[in-house]
């Protein structure tokens, strides 16, 4: 007969034997979480309709033409260059919808726009072609680009959709110079556009959101979700817009436009780029603007401390250099519950990380999971404070201790109440100083 053995949960086995149970020492598994993913909504004269597109930074360096329909260098891209000086991951979202996609004899394009009106098939006769047997080499030209080619193709069914036109497989092939895509159209931007791209970021997790209408109901729109999202759901970010002083700490009010063009909201997707890279230990106060444009700053010194005083994020000029002013948010409503503390991104940035990777960790490893006893209470302590001494050893938070953090079990037997004490760093921004002269 078989002595027992295995795994125990309770002692109460019955065949003498060994039960070994094999368990990790408990460890803290808080870790700072990346920053550096944007959102934007963008009128577009490529790609899909209704979709989130999810572009990383080196997709969009190498594969720019495939996703957006231009090369790079493009000057339809410039928002997309711009945002992504500073952001390392965008979720775009094409706002214009309802168009019509180019078509030809032979194919139509992948997607609606007036991009798909430089498409342009091209039928050669392939070498081994025969009068009893023909064979046609198929090429799908972008410009002056060939991006795809199809050799020894007898019929149209056997042409393989690609990445910019869908073929018409009931076609009948025959050789053509060049057969041009036509008739391509960009949709229309609607209001209620806005509300789908909000709707359906709900599913993301991004740390800043940008917004380039310059509608006030618009702007208005994307700073009610903002608010809702960090305030009923949990969801910390920040929004960018052109403008809109909502007088909330989750609102970047971008004000200064283009030389020439000062009503111009071009520089919301470089500041979005901006708020959602900056390290959570720096600061974009003084920061070198490195974008495209030409930025208006022209702004008095009593106009640039106004602008600081209702919580505009502005630019200025340093020598030659575009800098940014201070790296403030909208909140200027100061009460004992929140200081002007609030007003700093930096610290937004602080409380938002702490939030964030806070919500992971609970979600992932303790909840359903975690007995809500002592124990489970001082695993849950160890890693809010494990995460902490990470944040204060970047310098993001000071005079962190241990005793700052309390777990006990709330009024319930689910329920868990922590009391936290934090405090973050903010980089310099003045000096004060006397000198004395003996």
């Amino acid at each position: 007969m078989a002595l027992g053995g295995g795994t125990f949960l309770t002692q109460n086995k019955i065949l003498p034997g060994a039960y070994i149970n094999f368990i990790s020492v408990a460890s803290a598994s808080a870790t700072l979480s990346d920053r550096g993913i944007a959102t934007i909504p963008l009128e577009m004269n490529w790609g899909p309709e209704g979709e989130v597109i999810t572009v990383e930074l080196g997709d969009f360096q190498k594969n720019s033409q495939k996703i957006f329909g231009y090369a790079y260098t493009a000057d339809e891209l410039k928002p997309m260059r711009e945002i992504f000086l500073h952001a390392k991951k965008v979720h775009f979202f094409r706002l214009n919808a309802s168009g019509t996609k180019a078509t030809c004899t032979y194919a139509t394009a992948k997607y609606p726009g007036t991009r798909g009106n430089d498409l342009r098939i091209v039928i050669e006769e392939n070498e081994n072609s025969q009068e009893e047997a023909k064979l046609y080499d198929v090429s799908t030209f972008l410009g002056t680009v060939q991006v795809d080619q199809q050799k020894a193709i007898s019929t149209a069914a056997d042409l393989k959709n690609n990445d910019y036109v869908d073929f018409i497989s009931t076609a009948t092939l025959a050789l053509t110079a060049t057969t041009p895509l036509t008739n391509g159209a960009n949709g229309t931007v609607e209001d209620a556009t806005y509300q789908t791209y909000l709707d359906k970021m709900e599913a993301y997790t991004f740390n800043a959101m940008g917004c380039l209408s310059t509608k006030p109901t618009i702007t208005a729109l994307f700073a009610s979700f903002c608010k809702r999202m960090r305030d009923d759901v949990g969801k910390k970010f920040q929004v960018v817009c052109f403008r809109n002083l909502a007088d909330y700490e989750g609102v970047v009010s971008v004000k200064n436009g283009l030389v020439g063009d000062t009503e111009n909201p071009a520089l919301i997707p470089w500041a979005t780029g901006v708020v959602a890279g900056t390290a959570v230990n720096k600061s974009a106060t003084n920061m070198d603007y490195d974008g495209e444009y030409a930025v208006d700053t022209d702004y008095t010194q009593s106009e640039l401390e106004a602008g600081i005083m209702e919580g505009s994020f502005m630019f200025h000029l340093v020598d030659d250099n575009v800098v940014v002013l201070e790296d403030i948010n909208t909140f200027t409503s100061i009460t004992d519950e929140k200081s002007s503390d609030f007003s700093s991104n930096q610290t937004i940035r602080v409380l938002d990380q702490i939030a964030n990777d806070i919500a992971v960790l609970f979600g992932t490893k303790y909840i359903g999971k975690v007995p809500n006893d002592a124990s489970g209470r001082i695993s849950l302590w160890n890693d809010i404070v494990k995460h902490h001494q990470e944040l204060q050893n970047i310098r993001a938070i000071e005079n962190f201790s241990p005793d700052n953090v309390t777990v006990a079990q709330g009024d319930t037997k689910k329920a868990v109440v922590v009391a936290d004490y934090v405090t973050p760093v903010n980089a310099m921004a003045q000096l004060y100083m006397t000198v004395y002269v003996q």
